[in-house]
């Protein structure tokens, strides 16, 4: 599974939190408002936050249209766009802040309250008010990550000139097992984030500047306090999630190691002291261990979950299908089409068959609209963002993912995970727009994966894409080992990217020092390492879609952890008994009705409240994670006896990785 995807990939917008204004008078006309921002007199603080959803809703088209374009059609043109509108919104938001302050103190609603002490977390991107460095900071966040949509990796010279885009580099660490062409595919993507670094550090003095306007220390303040409880115990909670699971990955990283030895052999299959050697691990940012199952299956054939070889065999037969159509004797543009044909249709097959899993639970088909402006494959005209991601384009029901489908698992379950994005825009769009979004970000991130749990080999086998499941022990081993290759793989790169950040935004890492500090945060918490040298002329951070799209990253850790809270509190409802791991709530109305309940609440009240109405506790708690996974943490437990498992950075042991120190809040 890639993780992959950011709530829509709007830079502007993705940090919009929970704010509420649903007890508020209905909403002006937005035409017969004045422009956006401009204070009106004779307001209370209800009247205020009506004028704020009106204003909001009314340009959000427009920001979201012009972000889609510079994502699905890179280029100067679109790029301008873009920054244009984010200046705008930003703009827009710094006045609304700035007007909020005149309500301080005086009688409100308690929704209106809530929302004005939101207002200013609306975005991840605080902006100066100084209106040059607001469009300074708008270009560079539109050139970075048009940056990292046309980057390609270029080798040779004149005719022979071969440049890969980051799809091909990732198929290179996907499917091939040769030491150096992976090295080499590892190394070229990470060469197009060099061009970003002083870009980057200009952009993290910029927000820091528009950050502490708004009476904060810094950007990473600001983020980590909009989790309904300040900004140090939401640290410290991280660190305690952390401590509950990270025993499960140390016996994971153990086994993956031996294994990865096994193949590459001793000097290769490691780095240093025991780190994992970033380039071997079959994904670009080592989140995601799925691509090793050659290597790391426990017991070979037992239980087939060959969800990628059914996958390829479906295009196959699309693509025979084609070619019929096209007569014998095609030649190579009839074939060319045919594949291409070929290729759209298993990508819609496969996103039919994740919509499938939502309408068995009650929630409706997707509009048409999704499907004729959805983009499914990377088009052949155009540079595009192919990271997945899910879009919310008028707070109205035209919604879309963006994707580059390739037939294969991971592409497979990104598709039930951006859609649980897209079910979850659909069920609070009837919720005034400063009320539409996730209770906090972590659930709008799990949402889509408490579908891929409920995955389970019997779910696999019921729509044909795995063949019939024995009862075996091996069975249920390799069931559980292809599962935690996604899920417990990524808890500490879900971890590591904002701990860098945090770092970054409060100056504990200096420019000089931005690649050191990643790598140092990499291999203290996921044991992995660069095989080669990796100096500051470098900037890897920017290689990973999050940072130069400035998405915070902490969100993925959580649903990591929120996603099996969900999963066991919907079996629970589907009358399941037996083993959590054994559960699937496919076709359960009764499930489908307490998570569309909870969709639908969005962000009208502190998640702790929404997660207790699902799941009976207001606290995130990793017990449901070790409960799935104990089987399989037993099992990797035997086999890593007498090995030496965890692994040393700088000559300290980096299996307890030491929590992070609080930061101040103003």
């Amino acid at each position: 599974m890639n993780h992959r995807h950011l709530l829509p990939s709007l830079a502007l917008v993705a940090g919009l939190l929970s704010l509420s204004a649903c007890n508020t008078p209905a909403p002006p006309d937005p035409a017969a408002t004045a422009s956006p921002g401009t204070a009106q007199d004779g307001e209370d603080a209800d009247a205020f936050v009506a004028r704020v959803n009106a204003e909001y809703k009314a340009m959000y088209p427009e920001l979201s249209s012009a972000q889609w374009l510079s994502s699905t059609y890179i280029n100067d043109d679109s790029e301008r766009l873009a920054a244009k509108a984010q200046e705008r919104w930003l703009g827009t938001l710094n006045g609304w802040i700035e007007e909020a302050g005149r309500f301080e103190g005086r009688p409100m609603s308690p929704d209106s309250a809530r929302a004005l002490a939101q207002l200013k977390l609306m975005t991840a991107m605080p902006a100066p008010k100084d209106p040059a460095k607001l469009s300074e900071l708008t270009r560079i966040a539109a050139r970075m990550e048009g940056t990292y949509g046309k980057g390609a990796y270029c080798t040779g010279e004149g005719p022979a000139r071969q440049c890969r885009q980051l799809g091909q580099l990732e198929d290179v660490l996907r499917a091939s097992r040769d030491y150096d062409a992976q090295l080499d595919a590892w190394q070229g993507w990470h060469s197009i984030a060099q061009p970003m670094r002083p870009d980057y550090a200009r952009f993290v003095e910029l927000v820091n500047e528009g950050a502490r306007e708004m009476g904060y220390a810094d950007a990473g303040t600001m983020w980590r306090s909009g989790y309904d409880m300040p900004a140090d115990a939401f640290a410290a909670e991280t660190d305690r999630l952390w401590e509950q699971v990270r025993p499960l990955y140390e016996q994971l990283h153990c086994y993956a190691r031996e294994r990865l030895q096994q193949t590459y052999g001793v000097e290769r299959g490691r780095v240093g002291e025991g780190l994992l050697p970033a380039h071997l691990m079959g994904n670009m940012w080592q989140q995601d261990w799925g691509n090793l199952w050659d290597m790391l299956e426990p017991y070979k054939g037992a239980g087939n979950l060959d969800i990628t070889g059914a996958l390829e065999r479906q295009y196959q037969r699309d693509l025979g299908a084609a070619l019929y159509r096209r007569g014998p004797g095609a030649d190579a543009k009839a074939r060319f089409e045919a594949e291409r044909e070929a290729q759209a249709q298993v990508a819609r097959q496969m996103t039919e068959r994740a919509q499938d899993f939502y309408v068995s639970l009650g929630m409706p088909r997707l509009p048409e609209s999704y499907w004729q402006k959805t983009q499914f494959i990377k088009p052949l005209d155009r540079d595009v963002v192919c990271h997945a991601s899910a879009w919310d384009m008028d707070m109205e029901g035209d919604v879309r993912t963006k994707m580059c489908i390739k037939p294969n698992e991971e592409d497979f379950t990104t598709i039930y995970h951006e859609l649980g994005h897209v079910y979850y825009y659909l069920a609070y769009n009837g919720q005034p727009p400063l009320f539409q979004n996730g209770a906090n970000d972590g659930f709008h991130e799990a949402i889509g994966d408490t579908i891929v749990l409920a995955m389970t080999p019997s779910y696999l086998e019921s729509i044909g894409l795995v063949q019939s499941q024995g009862q075996s022990r091996q069975a249920l081993i390799n069931a559980q080992m292809r599962m935690a290759l996604a899920k417990v793989a990524f808890l500490p790169f879900g971890l590591m990217i904002d701990r860098w950040r945090w770092g970054v935004f409060d100056g504990s890492i200096a420019p000089d020092h931005y690649n050191q500090a990643w790598w140092e945060l990499k291999a203290r918490y996921q044991g992995v390492a660069p095989a080669t040298p990796r100096g500051e002329e470098f900037f890897d951070p920017g290689a990973k879609y999050h940072v130069p799209g400035n998405t915070p990253y902490t969100r993925y850790f959580l649903s990591h952890v929120l996603q099996f809270q969900f999963y066991k509190s919907l079996c629970e409802a589907a009358g399941h008994t037996g083993p959590l791991y054994e559960c699937t709530f496919y076709d359960n109305a009764e499930a489908g009705r307490k998570f569309q309940t909870m969709l639908a609440k969005g962000a009208g009240q502190p998640w702790q409240a929404t997660l207790k109405e699902l799941t009976g506790s207001e606290q995130i708690d990793g017990g449901a994670v070790l409960e799935y996974f104990a089987p399989l943490q037993e099992w990797l437990q035997q086999q890593n006896e007498g090995r030496s498992c965890g692994w040393q950075t700088g000559g300290t042991t980096a299996t307890a990785p030491p929590p992070a120190a609080p930061q101040p809040q103003t």
